[in-house]
């Protein structure tokens, strides 16, 4: 039986941390750097710069990974490190001849191959005409004029990847891929599992999902930050893949940040749907897994289960939908509700004459009792608009700016953004399904042999997400309460999928749990969140991890990326649940 094989991440999205692809390579020994160029929020704003130039997107690949492979290649031949990535975002023929020019100018031994069959961006409009390309949850039909379609790509298998390696491949380019290809692929290829080996490919879906963020699972945007010792900089997670599926999750030695439990935990809680992870070559079954510590830094993940997947896979469809604007304010002192309220009127007469068809209106924080300093005294305002056209937005913006001299005492808005207020493309994000069988799944390989990659041989409808009876314990029944932050007893994380919020929620203690699944019920998160009653609130117990996956469907539209929110992606939901004061039993709380 093979030895684990040890997948190290260098990137969770396009411009993250520039030495991590370095630090993989040259650091502790692995087998194989993966890293994501393609985080959907990053896509959109990609094509975003596509605007008035949708040619621009056939020969977009990052040069950003370019730059970081360049210096490191004779690094990843003489070690015999394998490369995977995404990092060919909508060209990844061309990244992928971009590096062989670069590994022939160094007269290295190193082949390269690239993955295509996602880019269904002018084939649309025939899928779209034959119904076969459908929303992902409502199953309706795409209401945008093909022509107005930015970028339409496939979220393929890792089956592609495990045939580049198989066939001597060094670096794998590929576009859109399910994030958890970029390490199912490689897993398989190195124990040479089979399609139908799905516990296996469960595990390693399990063990991507881990590390596709980076330091997500080392303590970085992890709620017990304060815990962690050396939290400035969290070093960049390693899986160590098994033949049977399970895994360990580490970290270069000397690295900062941890690897805990609970750190692990928090992505495990992070953008999942529920109990049933759909991927292109597996359902797996998030509710399955276990988690030990099996030394510092190291925790050990096992039990994870997987049936066949879907006969769909998803696709990511970007749109423009009109323009976008922001300014920011900034009231100072006393009388600060007086002043809102003229600005929010001021904002409202704009609109008379600019008819902006959204606007949004943010107050954050509260000003000290007694301020020290300026600062303390101060609480920042944003006003966003949107409208089909741009002179609405750059109208509304311009006129609303220019009552500052005639507006309250003390206006200010942030002059960083006195000549950007021309209005920027909205784009927005459509999560559709394709079945995979209309994909021409494709591996090019050095010399321009080609491989075709079949879909899954067997398939089962998705038919929903398994319902989780609600507990009938009485959360009084845990004996006397002391009112404080929820944060004291649990931990949370939170981000976007397409319109919907995700929010994962655990407690530290395995004590704690039987009251957390009483009392936090899906009225009871609205009532602490604020929600109203056009939110959908899904709730799905996860035993294993002492936690609750709740998906908010529709909190925010009409998408992660198009949506004027301030926290557009739900980033910081979680935490705000966390300073919510709730009755917690004194027997439940930590010393």
């Amino acid at each position: 039986m093979a030895r684990p094989v040890r997948i190290a991440n260098f990137s969770g999205a396009m411009g993250d941390r520039f030495s991590a692809f370095e630090e993989a390579v040259q650091g502790d020994p692995v087998d194989v750097v993966i890293g994501d160029s393609m985080a959907e929020i990053t896509m959109s704003m990609v094509v975003a710069g596509f605007h008035g130039n949708p040619a621009a997107r056939r020969g977009f690949f990052s040069e950003f990974f370019l730059r970081q492979l360049r210096p490191q290649l004779p690094a990843i031949a003489e070690k015999g490190i394998k490369v995977v990535t995404n990092a060919g975002i909508y060209h990844p023929a061309g990244l992928a001849e971009a590096i062989r020019t670069e590994i022939a100018a160094l007269n290295l031994d190193l082949k390269v191959a690239y993955v295509t069959g996602d880019d269904l961006t002018d084939t649309a409009k025939d899928l779209i005409a034959d119904g076969q390309l459908t929303h992902l949850e409502t199953g309706a039909a795409l209401d945008v004029d093909p022509g107005e379609l930015l970028a339409v790509n496939a979220y393929l298998g890792g089956w592609g990847i495990k045939a580049a390696l198989e066939e001597g491949a060094d670096i794998v380019i590929t576009g859109r891929v399910a994030d958890a290809s970029l390490v199912t692929g490689p897993a398989a290829w190195w124990h040479g599992w089979d399609r139908d080996e799905l516990d296996k490919i469960a595990g390693a879906t399990a063990a991507a999902h881990i590390i596709e963020c980076g330091p997500q699972a080392t303590g970085g945007n992890f709620a017990g930050f304060t815990g962690i010792a050396d939290n400035l900089l969290p070093g960049f997670p390693i899986a160590e893949v098994d033949g049977d599926g399970s895994f360990v999750i580490t970290k270069r030695a000397g690295d900062g940040g941890a690897v805990t439990v609970d750190t692990v935990t928090a992505q495990l809680m992070y953008e999942i749907q529920g109990p049933r992870y759909l991927n292109p070559d597996v359902t797996w079954h998030t509710d399955s897994v276990e988690l030990t510590q099996d030394g510092p830094d190291r925790v050990r993940v096992t039990g994870a289960r997987g049936s066949a997947p879907s006969g769909t896979t998803k696709v990511g469809i970007n749109f423009q939908r009109g323009y976008r604007g922001a300014t920011w304010l900034f009231p100072t002192g006393l009388d600060l509700d007086a002043k809102i309220a003229v600005l929010k009127a001021q904002a409202e007469r704009a609109r008379q004459d600019h008819a902006v068809d959204e606007l949004h209106f943010f107050v954050c924080g509260q000003p000290a009792a007694d301020p020290e300093d300026q600062w303390q005294a101060t609480v920042a305002v944003q006003v966003a608009v949107a409208a089909t056209d741009q002179p609405t937005v750059s109208g509304f913006l311009n006129q609303f700016c220019s009552y500052g001299l005639g507006s309250i005492p003390g206006f200010y808005i942030d002059m960083t953004q006195m000549y950007s207020m021309g209005g920027q493309p909205r784009i927005d994000y459509w999560p559709g399904l394709v079945r995979q069988a209309d994909l021409r799944h494709q591996v090019h390989l050095p010399g321009g042999r080609v491989l075709d990659i079949a879909p899954p041989p067997h398939t089962v409808p998705f038919t929903g997400q398994p319902e989780t009876a609600a507990s009938t314990t009485d959360p009084a029944s845990f004996g006397p309460t002391a009112t404080v932050p929820f944060g004291r007893i649990g931990y949370a994380r939170s981000g976007d999928k397409g319109a919907n919020a995700n929010l994962g929620v655990w407690v530290r203690d395995e004590a704690a749990w039987p009251w957390l699944a009483a009392f936090l019920t899906g009225g009871k998160l609205r009532e602490l969140l604020g929600c109203p009653d056009t939110i959908g609130i899904e709730r799905y117990e996860q035993p294993n991890l002492r936690g609750i996956s709740f998906v908010l469907r529709g909190y925010l539209p009409p998408s992660g990326s198009a949506n004027l929110a301030l926290d557009q992606i739900g980033k910081s939901l979680g935490e705000f649940l966390r300073a919510r004061h709730v009755d917690v039993p004194t027997a439940l709380l930590p010393a």
